[in-house]
């Protein structure tokens, strides 16, 4: 692994760790030139489906895309970061287990509004009206009474 600071080539692992899940590997190095200690981390490589965008394009699944939109409908939410890796995590779980090469954006979309509705209903709002593109005030309030609790009888 090369040195980050100064690029030399020999540097030697000084620490290991395992995530409480088990799917990382934490490494603290140590170059050998330098002396400066860096963090690395390992994951499996998982083969996740192309997306096939709306104008028949096909794109990598890019899960820093993915966070990005997630973290834009929960801006100054309550919801912890634990929660949007968990979501990610679910997403990219479901995307794996459907056995699929590609994967439309309207099925990503679909994924995504699924785990906002779990987290957040007023992000699951925000995401559902540039996702479905309301065109008018009905559509916006039909998405609403989707994620509002049954009122009760008086």
């Amino acid at each position: 692994m090369k040195c980050p600071f100064c690029g030399n080539d020999e540097t030697g692992v000084v620490d290991t760790r395992v995530s409480e899940e088990g799917d990382i590997v934490r490494r603290r190095r140590k170059c050998a030139a330098c002396d400066k200690r860096f963090t690395t981390y390992e994951r499996a490589e998982i083969q996740l489906p192309q997306v096939v965008k709306k104008n028949g394009l096909r794109a990598d699944f890019n899960r820093a895309k993915l966070r990005a939109s997630l973290e834009l409908a929960l801006r100054k939410r309550p919801v912890s970061i634990e929660s949007v890796d968990a979501a990610i995590a679910d997403i990219e779980e479901k995307l794996l287990t459907a056995g699929e090469r590609e994967v439309s954006t309207q099925q990503l979309g679909e994924l995504v509004m699924r785990e906002l509705k779990k987290l957040d209903k007023v992000a699951y709002i925000r995401f559902a009206s540039v996702y479905r593109n309301f065109e008018d005030v009905d559509a916006f309030s039909k998405a609403i009474k989707e994620v509002s609790p049954v009122s009760r009888k008086k």
